[in-house]
Formats: C-alpha cells, sequence, structure tokens
C-alpha cells in the first residue's frame, strides 16, 4: 500500500513538472513572436514614413516647378510681342510701305506725318523705331543725336519733277529768270535745284525761288501765276497737272542730276534708332525682308497701291495716285549698295553746302550692312 501511494505521487510529481515546461515554452514563443511583430511594425511605419517624406518632397518639387511656370511663359510671350513702331511722311517715301501697312500685323504700328521733324521728336522720345525720311534729314539727324540713327535701306529714288505751262523750258539753262515755286526751303528739291544750277554755271541769283510750305501751296501759287514753273515730288506733280490747266512736266531732276553726275539722286531713306537695332537685330533684319516685299507689290500692283494711298490720306484721288506711282521711283537697296549710294549722295550735298547734311559726313557706323 505505501509503494503504491509512493509511485502514485512520484507520477503527480512528473505530471506537474511537464506542465511547468509546457507552460514556460508557450511563454517563450508568445515573447519572441511579439518582438518580431513589433519589429515589423516599426519597420512598416518607418517605410511608410519615408513614402510619406518622398511624396512631400515631389509635392515640393511639383510646386515649385508650377511656380516657375508663368515666369517662363511671360518672358516667352514678351518676346513674341515685340512691335517694331513705323514712322513715314506723307508722299512717295509711304508708297513703299502700303502693302505691309494693309497686313494688318502685330509685329508693326504705323504713323504718317506731315513733317519730318515730327518723326525726328518722335524717334528722339522712344516713340518710334524707325522712320522713311529725306536722305539729307538722315545725315542731320545722325549728328543731332550723336549716332542715335542708322541707315538701313534706300527707300525712293528721285521724284523731283519740273512742271510750267511754257514748253520751250528744255534745259537747266532755261530757268534763267524764271519765278521757280517750291516746297521748304533747305529740303531735297531746294538742294537739289542749287546742285543743278550749279553744275550749269549758275545760282539761286539767276532765278527767282518762292518757298512754299508744302506741295499744296505750290499749286496755289501757280493757280495765281500761270507763267510760274514749279518743282514739285511725285505723287504732288500728277495731282497739280490735274488741277492746273495747260501745265505740264518740262524737266525730269533725275535725268538731268545724271547728266551732270556719276552719283544717284536720292529722295528716301530708311533709319532705325541705333538702341532698337542693338537690342532687336531680327526685328530689323525681318523689317527689311518684309519692306522688300511690300516695295515689290507696290510696284507690281498698281491700281491697288493706288487705291490704299488713298485710304491711308496720301492722295485724294486713285486715279492721280495710279498715274504717279510709276514716276516715284519706289525702291528698297540695302546692304553695300545702300551705302555707296547713300554715301555719294551726301558727299555731293556736302561740297554744295556742308550744313545740308548736319555740317559733317556720317561714318561707317551709320551704315547697316546687314
Amino acid at each position: 500500500m505505501k509503494k503504491r501511494l509512493l509511485a502514485l505521487l512520484m507520477a503527480l510529481a512528473m505530471m506537474l513538472a511537464l506542465a511547468a515546461c509546457g507552460s514556460a515554452e508557450t511563454e517563450t514563443i508568445t515573447t519572441e513572436e511579439t518582438a518580431d511583430a513589433a519589429t515589423e511594425d516599426a519597420a512598416e511605419e518607418e517605410a511608410e514614413s519615408e513614402d510619406e517624406t518622398e511624396a512631400e518632397a515631389e509635392a515640393e518639387a511639383e510646386s515649385e516647378a508650377e511656380a516657375a511656370e508663368p515666369e517662363e511663359t511671360e518672358d516667352t510671350d514678351e518676346a513674341e510681342t515685340v512691335v517694331t513702331r513705323i514712322g513715314s511722311l506723307k508722299g512717295p517715301t509711304s508708297i513703299g510701305l502700303t502693302e505691309m501697312m494693309s497686313w494688318d500685323s502685330a509685329d508693326y504700328s504705323f504713323t504718317m506725318e506731315t513733317d519730318a521733324s515730327a518723326l525726328l521728336t518722335e524717334m528722339v522720345s522712344g516713340e518710334l523705331d524707325i522712320a522713311l525720311i529725306p536722305a539729307n534729314a538722315a545725315a542731320i539727324w545722325n549728328t543731332k543725336i550723336e549716332g542715335g540713327v542708322t541707315c538701313i535701306d534706300v527707300n525712293t529714288l528721285g521724284v523731283l519733277y519740273v512742271i510750267s505751262a511754257d514748253d520751250s523750258i528744255a534745259s537747266i539753262e532755261d530757268l534763267a529768270g524764271r519765278t521757280i515755286y517750291l516746297p521748304g526751303q533747305g529740303t531735297s528739291p531746294d538742294y537739289v535745284l542749287q546742285y543743278l544750277l550749279a553744275q550749269h554755271d549758275m545760282s539761286l541769283d539767276d532765278v527767282n525761288v518762292e518757298y512754299q510750305s508744302e506741295a499744296a501751296e505750290v499749286i496755289a501759287a501757280l493757280t495765281a501765276d500761270p507763267e510760274g514753273v514749279g518743282l514739285l515730288p511725285q505723287p504732288s506733280v500728277t495731282a497739280a497737272l490735274n488741277k492746273l490747266e495747260g501745265f505740264s512736266i518740262v524737266l525730269d531732276l533725275t535725268e538731268e542730276w545724271g547728266a551732270v553726275s556719276d552719283t544717284d539722286l536720292i529722295t528716301g531713306v530708311t533709319v532705325v534708332r541705333t538702341a532698337f537695332l542693338e537690342e532687336h537685330p531680327e526685328e530689323v533684319a525681318q523689317f527689311l525682308t518684309d519692306h522688300l516685299t511690300s516695295t515689290a507689290a507696290a510696284n507690281e500692283d498698281v491700281a491697288t497701291t493706288a487705291q490704299r494711298m488713298v485710304d491711308l490720306g496720301i492722295l485724294e484721288s486713285a486715279a492721280v495716285a495710279e498715274t504717279a506711282i510709276p514716276y516715284c521711283n519706289v525702291t528698297c537697296v540695302t546692304g553695300q549698295d545702300m551705302k555707296d549710294m547713300v554715301s555719294a549722295y551726301l558727299q555731293v550735298l556736302y561740297d554744295l553746302e556742308p550744313s545740308s547734311v548736319g555740317g559733317t559726313l556720317p561714318g561707317d557706323a551709320f551704315y547697316y550692312l546687314g
């Protein structure tokens, strides 16, 4: 009996010992699994934090890029919207622009004046970038504003004619003793007349010159004095002949000039503000390309050009304009040919009267050769 009780007690002790071991193993496994889970959770949280940081960095970079884009767009728009402002006179120098004016291009704006001094004021103030003016005025401007303008093309050759009701006038010598009405003292017509008189051993003392402010006044003076002689540019010549009975062209001063000089008679040139040329050379180059195209169109389609001249207020009659255009010698000469022509012409005027070109001849920097 004692032996059986002892065996039972020993068996019970062994069972308790096994139960204790099982409980310790369970606790150990549970602790290890909890640690592993905690490590995984921390890793996941760290990964999520890194993802959020990268997302925030990308969002910030995108925001900065978007903020920079408007500035780039604004700069691009500004570069694309440079408007070249062009001024010209209501006369032959504007004829070559009429095609360009019809384009209604956002690249150009146009202003026409009756007096070159108005264009000078606008150029000096920066209101204009390009101007089409008499050749000697361009030289004077260059001196006045100390190289502030550059010559880029010749736009008009000789346009001066002598009209009279006396068809016996056939040479410069035949003007002796005549009263000559012409627009403007110190203008191209004035200096051309003086040069031609000098080449025939004559001077202003041999004629009676009556200076008028504009072509319309010359026509009015000839109406009152039908024995007088008029010296006018085209298209004013054609307008005068339509109003003055018995008058006709008696001398073509371009031919008279060519007979005594190896230079070209030049009426108008185109100048650009030197600062604009330096800042926007591409726009100036484009203007020259467009001006050449426009000039060719004006000469080829005379009827359309004539109507445009009326629409622009250059002349009142399309019929008069259509008749006059072939006599206006509208052109577009650039580069070295332009320089050779203009410099030679200005030299003639300088030799005649230095003040006619501003007292000094322009240097090489005055000429844009492209």
